[in-house]
């Protein structure tokens, strides 16, 4: 074996064993939910994907999402994993505790204090869904539907379903027609 071919080899080695190192690394996310407990926030299951909802207590546009959030992870919750993030700095518990309660959230509610999972996903609004699947490949990232338009421009009802037309399309193996759109609403607060 030439001196050569030993260097490449032991360099290719070394960046193998670096990726599956930082792949793993980058699979496991554990939050606090609101019992205390931490949770894998990518934590696929025995599901086709995990759906994650960027929301927040402060952001009246995440707010008036809930109700489709709701309906989509009631819809869906046979199929997929659904967790609600709340990154924003400085979140308290107790208004955790309250939007849980206002929003009717049945899912785990996780909560991203130092933000690690926003700033890994890319995440920077709320609310913003990012859909992984086992491996953490991004399949979906985006708005829920097209309600607003703008921060401040709502229409009456929403005329696209991106999440919900996402999630059919996964499920039935098809290509995702749409993998990114634009979230409209709020920033996370204090992301850098």
């Amino acid at each position: 074996m030439t001196a050569g071919f030993r260097n490449c080899f032991f360099a290719v080695s070394i960046a193998v064993i670096g990726i599956t190192y930082s792949k793993a690394e980058d699979t496991t996310f554990e939050l606090p939910g609101l019992d205390g407990k931490p949770l894998n926030a990518l934590d696929v299951g025995d599901k086709k994907a995990v759906v994650l909802f960027f929301i927040s207590p402060y952001c009246p546009t995440s707010n008036n999402f809930g109700p489709a959030m709701n309906e989509i992870a009631a819809e869906f919750r046979g199929q997929f994993t659904f967790h609600f993030i709340h990154s924003d700095k400085g979140v308290r518990e107790q208004d955790i505790l309250q939007h849980a309660s206002m929003m009717s959230i049945e899912d785990p509610i996780l909560h991203d204090a130092d933000q690690a999972l926003a700033k890994h996903l890319g995440a920077t609004i709320t609310p913003e869904t990012i859909v992984l699947d086992e491996e953490g490949q991004v399949l979906y990232r985006g708005r829920i539907n097209d309600l607003y338009l703008g921060p401040t421009n709502r229409q009456q009802e929403a005329t696209t379903h991106d999440l919900k037309t996402a999630l059919t399309q996964i499920l039935s193996e098809q290509k995702i027609a749409v993998t990114e759109t634009e979230p409209v609403g709020c920033k996370i607060s204090g992301l850098k």
